[in-house]
Formats: structure tokens, sequence, C-alpha cells
């Protein structure tokens, strides 16, 4: 969650504590504050599938958590090789969390592949659970192993549970009419159910979902069942396990309400579905398959009931200008896409900066340049978004923090660009869109009111008393000129990428009447009205630690970490990044020190830099991956003691 309530657990050196009790007869069940597990193996294993249902039930059951799935660009990448290992980490805790954690404490391996690629991120005695039978001598070889890992030693740092996950799958299907094939294909849900048995996760949710998933294929929706079923079972009754866990529901870390397990891309979905209602406008979103953003074109798609239309186009430009058009025409029109996507919509953008359109432009950034890293994450589009247009064209930039925060970012947005009739970036990341954590679903009477008033007739009175419509008119408190549905009587006018006449909105090669607009779209950018910074400092620090976007759950780890020993330093994240709060500069000019982590080689320290003449430090990380709480905490201490 997001909370900034300080957290004896999540200040701690990641050693996972706990009580451990005993009912008579029964296996020990031992209590724990939190635990981090990582499912890995092969991309066709099923691990998201395992990861994301161990997730729903975790939700359920009512823990906070945190997920990262990280899995291999390629749709099927070679079997049983090291960039083919996809993986899902969950840390659950009973208490506000707000990363998917440093370092499991247990893993789950598929195969000596999936072993070999995660083993360096577990921490002395993290238990490890591996599917033996596929420890062949072809397999361990094909990945560096020249003796089994299982065998020699390597492990003895680790409670190792070597378990034959394919062989007790088959045994537990062979009533089936399944080839040996197909029954191994249910191996992810039988270590499931030995992972729900050590855990006490619920079960029901699973076994309905199966139901649904197979819903056509019956006999396959019960051998998925029976493997699940045959996990719990063997955890219950082999003596390898003797131990299982307890967390307990998060029930203090929540406010009251309805909450539900929600991806930042689907958070993102909901919110352009509810700032649509909001709007009373119906939502078009014009977008062209791009990883990581194509759940949003995916979930939309199923939404027709609530006025949405969805187009996807044959490329990134058709389906900008689409959506532009579909602004044109009184739609709230979103387009969706990656950083490359972004590269080639930039003209269309420009064109509605010129037009002065809401259009909301989403950016799932992805580790770049040009096609780099798909399914990874990286926060590199900031100065893309900022200045990647030709000539001045400002676009405001509103950025979530985490992926709950996706819902309110997309009305966010939706709101500066239906109010000043602007395109606006809103920029998430692959970490936010894949990553989950529990959501409280709003009441109606808390989200805005985003209606607009579309122009209905003349606005201008001419010299001699005729009245006319100047579609470059202003509203003196936005500077946003009016929003005219093509069609309406009397209120024909031209648009284009041309420079048009302030007020008449004709066609204008003349310098001053270009001097003038450049500086007035700037000036409506600027005024827009956002929210001052908060800064967290209770203990008047002399370093600040600001960050933006998907760095807020590692950067107040961190901070709570330092905080915990002793240490005195202060917090403040940007969602606004264009225009900054107002009151950005008052807040950096308090510190003796300002350190901006970034997922990027320093974009948001470059603009602070330059805007406010501040020597802010950066502290950046480009491997795809997001920052571990440990790791800033090191960082920023040594910011402290500098």
């Amino acid at each position: 969650m997001t909370s900034q309530v300080s957290s004896p657990a999540e200040q701690a050196d990641g050693t996972v504590v706990g009580e451990q009790r005993k009912a008579a007869g029964a296996k020990d069940v031992r209590r724990l504050d939190r635990v981090i597990i990582r499912f890995a193996g092969d991309s066709g294993d099923g691990m998201q599938l395992t990861g994301d249902r161990f997730t729903s039930e975790t939700a359920s059951f009512g823990n906070d958590l945190s997920t990262l799935p990280n899995f291999p660009a390629e749709i099927r990448a070679p079997a049983g090789t090291l960039p083919g290992v996809s993986s899902f980490q969950l840390h659950f805790a009973d208490h506000d969390i707000l990363t998917p954690g440093d370092a499991p404490n247990v893993l789950v391996a598929m195969n000596p592949a999936a072993l070999k690629a995660n083993v360096g991120d577990l921490p002395r005695g993290a238990e490890i659970i591996v599917n033996t039978d596929e420890f062949t001598k072809r397999a361990m070889q094909k990945v560096g192993y020249a003796a089994s890992p299982l065998e020699d030693g390597s492990l003895d740092g680790y409670s190792l549970h070597p378990v034959p996950l394919t062989t007790l799958t088959v045994e537990a299907l062979k009533d089936f009419d399944l080839s040996r094939k197909e029954a191994e294909r249910s191996k992810n849900m039988f270590a499931l159910g030995l992972l729900s048995w050590m855990y006490h996760r619920p079960t029901e949710g699973t076994e309905k979902f199966l139901k649904t998933k197979f819903a056509k294929k019956p006999g396959i929706a019960a051998a998925n069942i029976a493997a699940f079923r045959a996990g719990w079972n063997f955890g219950e009754t082999t003596e390898d396990f003797a131990v299982s866990y307890e967390v307990a529901p998060a029930s203090s870390a929540f406010p009251v309400g309805t909450y539900r397990n929600i991806s930042g891309n689907l958070a993102l979905s909901y919110g352009l579905v509810a700032a649509s209602r909001q709007a009373d406008l119906p939502l078009f979103l014009g977008s062209y398959p791009i990883t990581p953003a194509s759940d949003i074109l995916h979930e939309l798609s199923r939404h027709k009931n609530f006025g949405v239309r969805t187009f996807q186009a044959e490329d990134e430009i058709a389906g900008i200008g689409a959506a532009l058009g579909a602004a044109f025409g009184g739609s709230l029109a979103v387009t969706t896409t990656s950083g490359p996507g972004v590269a080639l919509k930039s003209e269309t953008i420009g064109l509605a900066v010129s037009l002065e359109l809401p259009l909301l432009v989403i950016d799932i950034q992805r580790g770049g340049p040009s096609t780099g890293l798909p399914t990874k994450t990286e926060q590199a589009d900031l100065l893309q978004a900022m200045y990647g247009r030709n000539g001045e064209a400002p676009v405001p930039v509103v950025a979530p923090r985490t992926p709950a925060d996706c819902f309110d970012a997309a009305l966010e947005a939706a709101r500066i660009a239906l109010t000043y009739r602007t395109p606006v970036m809103l920029l998430s990341d692959g970490y936010l869109a894949n990553g989950s954590e529990p959501w409280r679903i709003p009441e109606l009477d808390e989200l805005p009111d985003l209606r607009v008033q579309f122009t209905q007739g003349p606005n201008h009175t001419l010299e001699d008393g005729t009245e006319v419509f100047w579609p470059y008119k202003r509203d003196p408190q936005t500077l946003a000129r009016p929003w005219a549905i093509p069609g309406t009587p009397g209120l024909e006018h031209r648009i284009g990428g041309i420079e048009k006449q302030d007020g008449t909105g004709n066609i204008s090669y003349d310098p001053a009447n270009h001097d003038f607009m450049v500086r007035t779209r700037q000036a409506k950018i600027d005024g827009i009205d956002v929210p001052e910074l908060e800064v967290d400092d209770p203990y008047g620090a002399r370093t600040l630690v600001l960050g933006w976007g998907s760095t807020y759950g590692p950067i107040t780890a961190a901070v709570r970490r330092l905080r915990t020993a002793g240490e005195s330093i202060a917090q403040a994240h940007l969602r606004h990044l264009n225009p900054f709060p107002a009151n950005l500069g008052t807040v950096l000019a308090r510190y003796d020190k300002v350190v901006i982590p970034e997922m990027n080689l320093g974009q948001l320290a470059t603009l602070i830099r330059a805007k406010y003449l501040v020597d802010a430090h950066s502290y950046n990380q480009v491997n795809g991956m997001p920052f571990k709480a440990e790791q800033l905490a090191t960082a920023l201490k040594e910011a402290i003691d500098g």
C-alpha cells in the first residue's frame, strides 16, 4: 500500500521473524509477519499464471501485497535456457508494505535454468523447492552446471526441498484420459497446491478459476484441479515439509472499504472508464499493440457497455490519428503505447498541441533505446515526453507512483486534458503495469466531476455587431480555447497544423502572431492548477530524497529503514512533472542535499538542475529491474554522511 506510516517489519534487514506453535497431532505452524516467494521456470511452465493465482488468493485472504512479474520478450524462449526463464515474485504481509521485496525467502525452481538464474538473489537460509525431474545431465549442462547443484554441496546454505513435481503430477492424473505430455503441463498447479498448503492460502477461488478458464474443456479443468489438490495433499502428508506458515491478514493496514487486487494496467483502464463517465463523454481508444501497454487495449475492448470504443489500428501513427479525430468529434480520446510508439506519435502530438484538443497519451515505459528490453522496466522517456516534438510544443506530464495509483493518475490526466484543452502525457512503466497491489474501490461521490461544456453558439461580437464563432478565443482563467463539436450550425472552423491567428483561427504567417501563440500555449501549460508538493520530513532533515513514478515504493521503504536506524531524511515524490508544483523551488531550497533516484541516467535531475539551479545528486539504475530498498538505503546513507 502507499501509507507513510512507519512499519517495523519494513524497516528490518530482510530477516523473516515469527513465532511457532503446534496443534496436537499436527505439523508445526509458524506465524510470520511477511514472506517473499518467487516462482521460476521456463516461459512455458505457467509461472505467471501460478503467481497470479497465488496472488489472487492472498489478496482475498486480506494480506497486503506487491508483485513483480519478470518474463522474456520472446513468446516462447528456448526451453531450459537462462534467457528463457520466467519468474513471478510476490511479497505479502500482515502490515503495510511497499515493494515486491529485495530477496525471496522461498524459491520454487522448475528446472536447472530457473535455479541458476535466481539462486544468487536468495539470502542464506532461504527455502528452495526444486523439481528434481528436470535435473537431467543434459538440462544441467545447458546452463553450465558441471555437476548437480542438488548434490555437490553448493546449496548447503539453504533449506533444500527436492520434489519430483513432474512425476507426482503424472501419477496424480493417471486416471485421466491424458497423454504424459498433457499431464505434465499441470505441474505448475501441483506446485501451486503445495505452496497454498505451506502458507494456508484459500483454495476455493483457484478451483473456481480453473473451472471457468477451461469451461469448454471440463476434462482439462478437472485434471488441473486434481493436480492442485494433489500438491496440497503432498504438503500435508510428506515428511520433507515439517512446518507450514501463517501470515495474518493486514487488517490494520487498510482504511475501511472494499478492496480488490489490481495491476497498474488494469487500474489505468478502470480510471479511463471512470473518467469518461465522470466527464459524460464517450471513451475512444486508438491504439496499436505494444508491450507492455497492450493489456489496456485488451481490457477496454471488454467495456462497450460503458460507451467505450476501441480501435486497433494498423500502426502507431494511425492509432493516435484516429484518437485525435475522436477528440475533435467530442470524445474523451486516448492512445496507449510505449517509448518506441511515442517516437512515431510525436508529429501528431505536436498537431494536438497546435489544435489545442484534449488527448491522453499513455506511455508504459520500457527499457530502450529502439526495441530495447520490451518486457523490462525503465523510466527513461521523461525527456522524450517533455521535449520529443518539433518546435515549442509543451505538454503536461503526469506519473503514477504505484499500481493502484494508476487509477487516480488517469483521472488526473483527464482533468487536465479536458480543462485546459491539451494533450497530456501519462508516464507509467512496466513495473507498475504488470505489478499488482490491493486497491480500495472508491465510492462514486469520491470521483471528480469532469463534465465540460461544448460551445453551442457564437462567442464573439465584431465591431459591426455581427455575432461569430472564434475557435481560438480563450477562457481568461485557463487559456483554454472553446471545444465545438463538428456539425454544430454556425460553429464551422478550420483545423490543421499550420499556425492559426489568435482568436479567429485563420491561417497566419505573421511573426508577431506566431510569437504570441507560442507564448500563450506555453503560458497555458505553466498555469495548470496542480497540488503543491507534500514533503515527509518529521525530524527536520538536511537531506531530501526526491522521486517520481514507480520509484516511490523502493524509496519509501529505504527511508523507513534509515529512520528506524536513527537517520534523519526527508522524502518528496512528484506526480506532476510538467508543470512542476509551484512550491517545488521553495522545497528544494530548504535542504543542503537533494538526491534523485531514477531508473534512467538522470533525466529528472537534469530538469531540476536546469530550472532551479540545484546541485541535485543522481542515483541511477538502468538494468531493467526496479530498485531494491536495501540498495537505496545504502546509497541514501552515503549521501547523508557525505
